[in-house]
């Protein structure tokens, strides 16, 4: 094989190694969402059992230590659908949930959130829809609400149904049953994804995902043009792979842009606690997932405000998002809120015991929760108690005489029955707790309401 790098300069070496690193920014959602929808189809996650494509997969329990997925909440039971639609159009039916809280987030596979339906979105009244694939021109069925035109053909629903905790799973699996997906006609659809060549180095593993799963799912025309650039790391060939046996210069190019990109993408996912806000302030970014510039249908708000207005900007910003909270929602539908430090600025640990004193409770439509997440994972930690997450709707709080709220976060179960009643269990080494705000009022979304910071004890 002959390649364009075998004949660059050192500075042209340097550029491609940055033209890598781009790459892998890009690149990394695309390749981190095809890899969990696999992994959710062959493996499952916790409770939810692998579940093929066009069928939901749904938690049997709220979210425990062994869903091994970043920042997984523990409020809401799962509903996971992985859905294709390369054979045609799918009828979603969903269930009157009498008022009670829902969310059906659908997600490309570049992760972006392109629509809604739930409580906030379109109500919890009964009803079908139909889901499309990319240009499909044909008439949908009388009986449909709406039609959702996805902008890949293999996108993932994402379905929270509230649950007050075990005793309301009964209520919720009655639902769960009566979320359904029919194909509209026989046609056929693909039986999995596209694979790597497994004769691909590991090194370029991930860079022989990129380029055949670019070329799967294509992006949005803008992407499309902006991705062009990575045609001399062979990214956009088409055919057998051109990572057999690569060029050296190539293959040294791609590995240290790989970990180039890796850097920035967990810098810009752990920004530095110097950027200007106060020790243990959260970082609570309602914008974080507004990285969608091109397909925003149903139950999304195509405005302004709600989109990066730097296109390749949004680049890094959906990779963080990604690394940090894949599948997570639009600020409109939820905020999440994290912090690794206490009040003085130290690294939250185990080895000490905190409070998170709420005077008044958060500004919400919905509920609100702090949930235990260890580092660098962020998955739920394992605790004695079985607890994995504190909020409005957890059962026996003890709430101060002014109405106020402290949480107790330390590894060991309190003494005293208050604190026993308000404790959120903490790993032993470094953890990161992350507070939710399920459709957040304005003061949330524009910042004039700030969390309280965690305050180390002794």
């Amino acid at each position: 094989m002959t390649s364009r790098t075998s004949q660059s300069s050192a500075s042209g070496a340097d550029s491609l190694t940055d033209l890598a690193a781009d790459a892998y920014v890009y690149g990394y959602p695309l390749v981190f969402d095809v890899s969990m929808i696999s992994a959710f189809m062959h493996k499952g996650f916790g409770s939810l059992a692998p579940t093929p494509f066009n069928q939901f997969g749904h938690s049997t329990k709220l979210a425990t230590p062994d869903a091994h997925f970043v920042s997984v909440n523990n409020d809401t039971v799962y509903s996971i659908a992985q859905v294709d639609l390369s054979g045609g159009p799918i009828l979603l039916h969903v269930p009157d949930t009498a008022g009670a809280y829902y969310v059906l987030q659908f997600v490309d596979v570049w992760s972006n959130n392109f629509a809604y339906l739930g409580k906030r979105a379109t109500g919890t009244e009964e009803g079908d829809w139909l889901i499309v694939p990319p240009g499909w021109s044909g008439t949908a069925p009388d009986k449909v609400r709406g039609v959702i035109e996805a902008p890949t053909t293999v996108i993932s629903i994402v379905g929270r149904n509230a649950c007050d905790g075990p005793e309301d799973m009964p209520r919720v699996q009655a639902l769960q049953q009566r979320f359904t997906l029919t194909p509209l006609d026989t046609a056929t659809h693909r039986m999995g994804l596209p694979a790597p060549d497994p004769a691909v180095p590991e090194e370029l593993r991930f860079y022989e995902q990129l380029r055949l799963w670019m070329a799967n799912f294509p992006p949005p025309g803008p992407d499309q043009d902006y991705q062009k650039r990575f045609q001399p790391l062979e990214l956009l060939e088409e055919g057998p792979t051109p990572y057999v046996d690569a060029d050296p210069a190539l293959v040294k190019a791609l590995t240290d842009g790989l970990a180039a990109g890796k850097a920035r993408v967990e810098a810009a996912s752990n920004p530095p606690a110097d950027d200007g806000r106060p020790p243990g302030a959260w970082e609570a970014n309602p914008h974080l997932f507004d990285y969608n510039l091109d397909h925003l249908g149903i139950g999304t708000i195509d405005a302004p405000q709600w989109k990066i207005a730097d296109r390749e900007a949004s680049y890094l910003v959906r990779a963080a998002a990604a690394r940090a909270a894949l599948w997570g929602n639009h600020g409109y539908e939820a905020v999440y809120a994290h912090t690794f430090t206490d009040s003085d600025g130290e690294q939250l640990n185990g080895s000490r015991s905190y409070t998170l004193r709420f005077e008044q409770p958060p500004p919400v439509e919905s509920f609100w929760s702090v949930t235990m997440y260890d580092t660098p994972d962020y998955y739920l930690v394992a605790n004695p108690a079985g607890r994995y997450s504190l909020g409005d709707r957890t059962p026996g709080l003890a709430y101060d005489e002014d109405g106020s709220l402290t949480v107790v976060i330390q590894r060991e179960r309190p003494d005293s029955p208050a604190e026993a009643a308000n404790w959120l269990p903490a790993p032993e080494g470094d953890f990161r707790p992350m507070i939710r705000l399920y459709t957040p009022r304005q003061s949330v979304l524009d910042g004039t309401y700030q969390l309280p910071p965690i305050v180390a004890k002794g």
